[in-house]
């Protein structure tokens, strides 16, 4: 008796010194009877595919937290949920090392193009503070934007090694970015602003960028480490 407590302790504190108030990765009573569905269990990649490909290769869960390869490429390596999501409000806690670059992509079609972002509108993750001194990039290339289309106003990330708290809130042709608590982001699909930002930004030539109503869950290995942890949806 004596040895279960201690553990259910040691798990309780696990979570809190992690940042969060319960055990990582598990869903609260509550949670589940919202809806809520964990699409990361702390163990494996069951549930994930390598985008236009099959097993993923390369990531790895360590202590419950997914890491991305920590090397990344254009072509190869992010990853997707195997089912499609239509409307939904999407969690996830996430944490970036220097100068590391990544990102998280909704409606996300395979077979249609070679990268994901070609498909995919991103919410951007970034080291901007790092990148910034090293690379200028337009405001909407910073953490939390709609990747070269809308940019991010007023988000405030964590210190590097600090988790951050991301959702995505989408019903339809509206969309959310929140960061931290705070909404930092809001667009509509295939509106005239949209078609007019598309038509002037760098997926002009890609007839395929945001255009589906439903589609996988990405996330990216594009270029140094990233971390996630309780990444969670529920459908709308």
């Amino acid at each position: 008796m004596r040895q279960k407590v201690v553990v259910a302790v040691s798990l309780i504190l696990f979570g809190y010194l992690n940042g969060v108030g319960q055990e990582i990765n598990k869903l609260t009573k509550e949670e589940k009877k919202e809806g809520w569905k964990l699409l990361f269990n702390g163990k494996n990649l069951s549930g994930w595919k390598t985008f236009n490909a099959g097993n993923v290769t390369g990531w790895k869960v360590v202590d419950g937290i997914l890491h991305n390869s920590g090397k990344g490429s254009d072509h190869g390596g992010d990853i997707i949920t195997g089912a499609q999501y239509e409307n939904f409000e999407l969690y996830l806690e996430w944490n970036i090392s220097a100068l590391s670059n990544s990102g998280v992509f909704i409606r996300v079609q395979e077979k249609v193009v070679d990268a994901i972002y070609k498909t995919g509108p991103e919410y951007q993750l970034c080291d901007d503070e790092g990148v910034e001194k090293v690379k200028k990039r337009n405001k909407n290339q910073y953490t939390a934007s709609c990747y070269a289309m809308y940019e991010a106003v007023g988000a405030e990330l964590q210190p590097l090694g600090k988790w951050n708290v991301t959702r995505i809130v989408v019903n339809g042709s509206s969309v959310e970015h929140w960061l931290n608590g705070k909404k930092v982001v809001e667009y509509e699909l295939w509106g005239d602003d949209w078609r007019s930002r598309k038509e002037n930004s760098k997926w002009k030539e890609h007839e395929h960028y945001g255009i589906s109503k439903k589609g996988h869950i990405g996330l990216q290995d594009h270029g140094g480490l990233t971390r996630f942890r309780n990444v969670k949806i529920k459908k709308l």
